[in-house]
């Protein structure tokens, strides 16, 4: 796709043009949306358009009329994301409720993309279905957790997902096995400029209370070492591969002397130093310039050059424009 200095010029006209053509869409179309609120760092700036379907009609609808030279984003939770000052050109499209419906399915559950991986987990656990207990320590949604294969505590998505299905950039439905995406880590196969909507993760028949109680030693586990109650993003950056390092990315960042280390408004934090942390005033670019000056002084003492596992998208803030 073209980048955003091809095309900025008509902005406005391309989004008259999409919003007439959308005429049927159900949903809402908000031009030079704030993202920064809908983040967990709380930073951010806008959406030059922001697209959000009430339903898979109207998610095929709008992608079929998006102009293809017209950049386009998918957000879900946004707990593992910095989204950059300058904002996001072209469009930004964040399902809701429309997609959020969870059902039992035999050994496995059917979950919208925008279902929290918490409520997942706790559905799977009423269905007496173990092997999602996982879920219950990802902080974010499906749609996210399948196009990432976010995984924690021993498991990924990759180990229960059967099938998900898309809508093409061309707005056209597919279904897909887990098989085709691949998986790596941290990585999935996701065909370009596609939209999960759905998948089915399988589980296997338990008992609810052994189920729940391994949700509560995560969930506890999880409370007693990260920031959980903190405007964070998840970890930043990806555990070192085993050949490269024996240890994790917050020994190695602990061992750089990184602990509580602040750029402005931006923090690593003092109870994780794999997190970074908004204080209350921080700007995106503070905590991009924290987390490599991080990177910097890992790479200085360790040798290892840790790589970011927290998106970053967007583009900074220009010097013309109001901060």
């Amino acid at each position: 796709m073209t980048q955003a200095a091809a095309y900025s010029p008509t902005v406005v006209q391309w989004r008259e043009d999409l919003v007439r053509a959308l005429a049927d869409f159900r949903g809402r179309l908000t031009p030079d949306a704030p993202l920064g609120p809908r983040t967990w760092f709380r930073v951010g700036g806008k959406a030059e358009l922001l697209v959000q379907p009430a339903d898979a009609r109207d998610l095929a609808l709008a992608l079929r009329h998006i102009p293809l030279e017209v950049p386009v984003r998918v957000l879900g939770a946004c707990s593992n994301t910095i989204i950059r000052d300058g904002g996001i050109d072209g469009v930004v499209i964040r399902l809701g409720r429309g997609f959020s419906e969870i059902a039992h399915d035999g050994n496995g559950l059917i979950a919208g993309a925008a279902c929290l991986d918490m409520t997942v987990a706790e559905h799977a656990a009423t269905c007496g279905l173990s092997g999602m207990e996982f879920l219950a320590g990802i902080p974010g949604a499906v749609g996210g957790a399948v196009s990432m294969n976010a995984g924690a505590y021993g498991s990924d998505i990759s180990t229960i997902l059967d099938w998900v299905e898309i809508v093409t950039r061309d707005g056209e439905p597919l279904r897909l096995p887990g098989g085709a995406l691949k998986f790596s880590y941290r990585h999935a196969l996701v065909p370009q400029g596609a939209v999960v909507m759905r998948a089915r993760l399988c589980g296997q028949p338990s008992a609810m209370p052994v189920i729940r109680e391994r949700i509560a030693q995560i969930r506890a586990a999880r409370e007693a070492a990260q920031p959980v109650r903190a405007r964070t993003g998840g970890s930043t950056f990806r555990n070192p591969d085993p050949a490269t390092s024996d240890r994790k990315a917050w020994e190695l960042i602990d061992a750089a002397g990184c602990r509580g280390l602040t750029i402005g408004g931006a923090q690593v934090s003092e109870k994780h130093c794999n997190f970074l942390l908004n204080t209350g005033t921080a700007t995106a670019a503070e905590l991009e310039e924290l987390g490599e000056t991080v990177r910097r002084r890992v790479r200085e003492h360790t040798g290892v050059t840790l790589e970011w596992e927290i998106r970053r998208i967007g583009r900074p803030l220009r010097k013309d424009e109001p901060s």
